[in-house]
C-alpha cells in the first residue's frame, strides 16, 4: 500500500540530523547516548535545538496517517500507515539503519489517530520526566500506560496503540539494561 510506504519514508527523516546541522553542531549519533532523539539533543546542545527535533519529528509522520485516517482505511490499516513512520523513525534506510527511539513520533501518529490517548500520554510522559529526571523512565511509562488509556478511551485502537508501545518499549532496551545498573543519565548529564 502506498501510504505505508509513506508513513516509512516520512518516518526515515531524523530531524535532530537536519535540526543539528540547520544550528551548525556535530551530529548527535557521535556523542551522548548516540541516539538522534529529544533527549540526546537536550543534553548536548540544549532547549532550542530538542524542542524543535521534538516538534519535527512529531509532525513528520502526520500526513501520511491523518491521510489514512481521512480517507476511512480500517483501523488495522491506519495503524500499519503508523507504525511504517515509527518503524522509519527508528530503522531508517538512508541511515543505515540506525534511528531514535520513536517516541515523539509516536506522539505525533497517536495525536492523529486517537487525540486523548496522545494528550493523556504526553501529560503522564512530562510529569515523570519534570518528577524524575530521566526521560527513558518518562518514555517506558507512557509506553506501557498508553493501551490502558486507550482501552478506556478509544478500545477500537487498543491494538495499534498496543503495537505502537511495544515498539517503543523495544528501542529502549540499552536503556532498561542502564536502568538496571544505576547508569542511565538524567536530562542534564551525558
Amino acid at each position: 500500500m502506498i501510504w505505508i510506504l509513506v508513513g516509512y519514508a516520512s518516518g526515515s527523516w531524523l530531524a535532530a540530523l537536519s535540526v543539528c546541522r540547520w544550528a551548525g553542531v556535530p551530529d548527535p549519533r557521535q556523542h551522548g547516548s548516540h541516539n538522534p532523539g529529544f533527549s540526546n539533543v537536550l543534553r548536548l546542545y540544549g532547549a532550542r535545538l530538542a524542542a524543535a527535533t521534538l516538534l519535527l519529528d512529531a509532525l513528520k509522520g502526520m500526513p501520511a496517517v491523518l491521510a489514512a485516517k481521512l480517507l476511512d482505511f480500517p483501523v488495522w490499516l491506519q495503524g500499519m500507515v503508523g507504525l511504517a513512520v515509527l518503524l522509519g523513525h527508528s530503522y531508517p534506510l538512508w541511515h543505515g539503519f540506525r534511528g531514535g527511539k520513536a517516541v515523539a513520533s509516536a506522539f505525533g501518529v497517536l495525536l492523529v489517530l486517537v487525540p486523548a490517548v496522545a494528550l493523556i500520554s504526553a501529560l503522564v510522559w512530562a510529569l515523570l520526566a519534570w518528577r524524575l529526571k530521566t526521560a527513558a523512565l518518562a518514555s517506558l511509562w507512557s509506553a506501557m500506560l498508553a493501551p490502558l488509556v486507550c482501552s478506556w478511551l478509544a478500545p477500537s485502537y487498543v491494538l495499534v496503540v498496543g503495537g505502537f508501545s511495544l515498539l517503543v518499549l523495544t528501542r529502549h532496551a540499552l536503556n532498561i539494561r542502564r536502568l538496571k545498573r544505576g547508569e542511565e543519565p538524567p536530562f542534564g548529564g551525558s
